[in-house]
C-alpha cells in the first residue's frame, strides 16, 4: 500500500465498517464461553476476531491518515456512493433480497429459477433465450447434485405445498 496515496471513495468509511463488523465478531466470540480458559469453546473465535480487529484497527489509523489536508485540490472529490455502490451492484443486491423473500413462498426451484434468469439477463445480456438456457441447465446441475447426490430435501414453498 502506497502511504502518500489519497484514500479512494468510501475507503474510510468502508474501514470504520471493518471495525464495527470486528468488534462485533470478537464480541459474539467472548459470548461463547467468556474468557475462562485457553481450551474453552471461545478461544480460538477470540483470537481470530482479535487478529480482525486490530488488523481493522491499523487500516483505518492508516486511511485516516492519509486523507487530504487541504480543501484547495485540483480535482473535484469523487461522490463516495457511485464509487462503492455501482448500479450492477445495487440491482443484483435487490435480486437477492427478493430472491430470499419469495423462498419461502415458491420454494428453492422456482425461486431459483427466477433469480438465476433474471441475474444472467441483467448481466450477460445475450438475449432471454440464451438465459433462459443457462438458467435451465445449472438448475438441473444443483437439482441433480443436492436432490440426487445429497438427497437433501430442497425447500418446496408454502404456495407450492398448498398446490400440489
Amino acid at each position: 500500500m502506497h502511504e502518500n496515496a489519497k484514500p479512494r471513495p468510501g475507503e474510510t468509511l468502508f474501514a470504520l465498517a471493518l471495525v464495527i463488523f470486528s468488534a462485533a465478531a470478537f464480541w459474539q466470540s467472548f459470548a461463547i464461553s467468556g474468557f475462562k480458559g485457553l481450551a474453552t469453546a471461545g478461544t480460538f473465535p477470540m483470537l481470530a476476531s482479535a487478529a480482525m480487529l486490530a488488523s481493522s484497527l491499523l487500516v483505518l489509523v492508516a486511511t485516516v491518515r492519509r486523507r487530504p489536508g487541504s480543501a484547495s485540490q485540483d480535482v473535484a472529490p469523487t461522490p463516495a456512493l457511485p464509487a462503492i455502490l455501482p448500479l450492477p451492484v445495487v440491482i443484483i443486491a435487490g435480486l437477492v433480497a427478493i430472491y430470499v423473500m419469495l423462498m419461502p413462498v415458491f420454494g428453492f426451484m422456482l425461486s431459483s429459477a427466477a433469480f438465476l434468469f433474471a441475474s444472467f439477463w441483467y448481466l450477460w445480456r445475450r438475449g432471454w433465450l440464451v438465459s433462459m438456457a443457462l438458467t435451465l441447465v445449472a438448475l438441473a446441475a444443483i437439482y441433480a447434485v443436492f436432490r440426487l447426490v445429497f438427497q437433501v430435501v430442497l425447500p418446496t414453498g408454502s404456495l407450492i405445498r398448498g398446490i400440489f
